[in-house]
């Protein structure tokens, strides 16, 4: 069975669409449920899920909805684990959209004993604004963003994969921590995709690049094993030379993005991506 675990703070303007797409799922090997998350909710994330109930019975989706009175994604994702039934176990966040095929195929992927970790192929949806626009178009050629199987939005993990960690513990990158628990070719990316969507606008984007880079940094110092198992090809100076000449607006916005970071370093972030 697939447990798909979805931390959801202050969601409710995404968290119907996010659970419409996984009840339109095509059939799931051994059948799923779904455990949303509401954490520290100031809105009514937890009311719309429970709205979904009779839309996943009808799928023959299990809907489980937890309401915590505290934030924090760590605490909502080790919730999530103990409600969740399902071996194999999808961490999923609340303003993703699956394509109808992943959820099966991420099972498929994670079939056997041997520890596996899959994710599906992330489409960034056309944003709002030019610099995200630009940004996105750039971030998305970049080595992290080409490896295989990054997992940003969406990881999941058979059983033997998910006795790799314990209990999520209280950083920034839960992603990433999750992720450099497997060596490169323990780690499966499908081919069918799922929408992530990039925040709006050039102060955001600094302050999630913000809290991205010290959620990294964070991990190499505490858990310094860890990050020689990235395994994505190293970004050559000419290498980067081509990329901008070839998107010069998206240099440039990646570029300032990158400069602002480090001018304002330290002044806090937001959630988010």
């Amino acid at each position: 069975m697939l447990s798909v675990i979805v931390p959801a703070s202050n969601e409710e303007g995404y968290i119907g669409a996010c659970l419409t797409a996984l009840f339109a799922s095509h059939p799931v090997p051994g059948g799923a449920e779904v455990v949303v998350v509401a954490n520290g909710c100031r809105d009514a994330t937890a009311a719309r899920a429970r709205d979904m109930a009779a839309a996943g019975a009808a799928a023959g989706w299990r809907l489980v909805v937890l309401d915590l009175p505290e934030g924090g994604k760590p605490g909502a994702l080790n919730a999530g684990d103990r409600a969740a039934q399902g071996d194999m176990r999808a961490y999923l966040d609340a303003d993703v959209i699956v394509s109808a095929p992943l959820m099966a195929a991420l099972v498929a992927a994670l079939a056997g004993d041997a520890p596996r970790y899959a994710t599906g192929t992330a489409r960034i949806p056309r944003a709002r604004s030019a610099v995200t626009r630009a940004y996105a178009r750039f971030w998305q050629r970049l080595p992290f963003a080409r490896s295989n199987a990054p997992g940003y939005g969406l990881f999941a993990v058979n059983a033997a994969g998910r006795a790799r960690w314990g209990d999520f513990p209280a950083i920034i990158s839960d992603d990433t921590f999750v992720r450099l628990q497997f060596a490169p070719e323990e780690r499966v990316q499908i081919a069918a995709p799922y929408d992530w969507p990039m925040i709006e606008g050039f102060a955001a984007l600094t302050r999630v690049r913000r809290r991205q880079d010290a959620g990294v940094a964070e991990i190499a110092r505490l858990y310094p094993d860890l990050p020689g198992r990235e395994g994505k090809a190293r970004l050559r100076p000419g290498a980067l030379a081509l990329m901008a000449l070839r998107d010069p607006a998206g240099f440039l916005a990646y570029a300032a993005v990158s400069l602002a970071v480090k001018l304002r370093r330290g002044r806090g972030w937001t959630r988010g991506r």
